[in-house]
């Protein structure tokens, strides 16, 4: 992932924020939407555009368009940092990949603790029993 290749590629465009606010909200354009094109491009190698393809899917457009939008502040300035800050962290966990489990066996001396623990348990259960009288 080439962080200065992606910045370049994305793109910006200011919205009128929805909801409450009065006059301020009809006439300022503070909500950001970022677009990326994941498909084309070149910040990417195609192993990593296969993965965003794949871990992504559901948050992308039939034509491979990832879209983030950003109304927290009321600065477009403070929507366009936080958004894509948000961009780059939802890109680092598609990326992510987990470290491989290696299997293992347990030690001689954990599997004669554990036998050990397990006969005194039983034995402390058999001395709760009443006595038989044979």
């Amino acid at each position: 992932m080439q962080k200065e290749v992606i910045l370049r590629e994305l793109n910006f465009k200011a919205i009128r924020s929805s909801g409450a606010g009065g006059q301020h909200v009809n006439k300022v354009s503070s909500k950001v939407e970022l677009s990326f094109d994941v498909l084309n491009s070149e910040g990417f190698s195609q192993v990593e555009k296969e993965q965003l393809l794949l871990k992504l899917k559901t948050r992308l457009t039939k034509n491979g368009t990832f879209i983030l939008q950003c109304d927290e502040a009321r600065s477009q300035h403070k929507n366009k940092a936080l958004v894509v800050k948000r961009f780059f962290e939802v890109l680092k966990k598609a990326l992510y990949t987990p470290k491989q489990r290696k299997p293992t066996k347990p030690s001689k001396s954990s599997i004669e603790k554990r036998l050990k623990s397990k006969k005194a348990a039983a034995s402390k259960k058999v001395n709760r029993q009443k006595p038989s009288l044979d």
